[in-house]
């Protein structure tokens, strides 16, 4: 049994949605990576996908249309949404709070990492304008781990890379794949409404608590352990 330092409370962040208003820049370049094969599918049904891993997620688009699905196709969609995103990053903000909340538990001593289903290249310019160097910081992206979201490998990864027990961390997310991911890792989830998701939607994936982006949350740190 691995020996885990006495650790009662840890956050286990997503990025896009959850602490970068990132998500509708993915949405587009989705959009934009579908075009470019000739695949028409409205904007709506890429949103309801996003969060959950690159490979399933376009695998469940191509099944909504109805066309083959091959490998090459699959790796052109990736490198499509990857060149596409890289256009769009410039636009990149933290979410309200993003910042501070990773800096108060911080500074409480609390340990936190962040869990992406974005792979690294596309990861990297929204952790920097957090201010997060990914070369040091407890960071965990899609090329790590064998599974992505709805899966839990990227939280249990995470967790590990803080040296904490799973069942010591809350999992923070926008979507209803992370909160999918949270009860698969046998974690507390916390669900934020800056992806887009609505309450109801993310209370039923099995969200503990709901507040609107990391600004609300870090004013209401008390309620889900976040003391000294």
């Amino acid at each position: 049994m691995t020996d885990f330092p006495h650790v009662t409370n840890a956050f286990l962040f997503d990025l896009d949605g959850t602490l970068t208003d990132t998500v509708y820049q993915h949405v587009l370049a989705w959009k934009e990576a579908l075009d470019g094969e000739g695949i028409a599918l409205s904007v709506w049904r890429i949103h309801r996908k996003i969060g959950m891993s690159g490979g399933l997620f376009t695998n469940m688009l191509l099944r909504e249309t109805g066309l083959a699905i091959d490998q090459d196709l699959l790796d052109r969609l990736r490198r499509r949404h990857a060149e596409a995103y890289g256009r769009l990053a410039a636009g990149v903000v933290p979410l309200p709070g993003a910042r501070e909340l990773l800096q108060a538990l911080t500074d409480m001593g609390i340990p936190w990492a962040i869990g992406t289903s974005g792979r690294m290249e596309t990861a990297r310019p929204a952790l920097e304008k957090l201010g997060i160097d990914p070369d040091r910081a407890p960071v965990v992206t899609r090329d790590q781990v064998r599974y992505a979201k709805p899966d839990p490998d990227l939280f249990l990864a995470a967790a590990a890379r803080i040296g904490v027990e799973i069942g010591n961390a809350f999992v923070v997310g926008d979507s209803i794949w992370d909160m999918i991911a949270a009860q698969r890792a046998r974690a507390l989830g916390i669900g934020l409404l800056s992806g887009g998701y609505g309450q109801e939607e993310l209370e039923r994936a099995g969200a503990l608590r709901v507040y609107e982006d990391p600004a609300d949350m870090l004013r209401h740190l008390d309620e889900v352990g976040g003391r000294r």
